[in-house]
């Protein structure tokens, strides 16, 4: 997908098929769905408040894109 050059992962989900976007939107979706939420706020302060979650959601992308993208994900410590 990124043909050797480095593309920053918010760039590479922007780029995908829209068929693609909400396979990763229905996977993220199953991840949260137990949580109560009203707005895009509030659900930004459940998951930034719950490591599990995090987890979750991070374990999730990183298997798409490396399993489904062929991707290596390189960690900017």
């Amino acid at each position: 997908m990124t043909s050797g050059q480095f593309k920053p992962v918010p760039q590479i989900l922007m780029e995908l098929p829209p068929a693609e976007q909400q396979r990763l939107f229905n996977e993220a979706a199953a991840i949260i769905r137990h949580l109560e939420w009203m707005d895009a706020v509030q659900l930004t302060a459940l998951v930034m408040g719950s490591k599990a979650l995090q987890q979750k959601l991070l374990a999730m992308l990183v298997n798409y894109i490396t399993k489904e993208l062929r991707a290596e994900i390189q960690y900017d410590d």
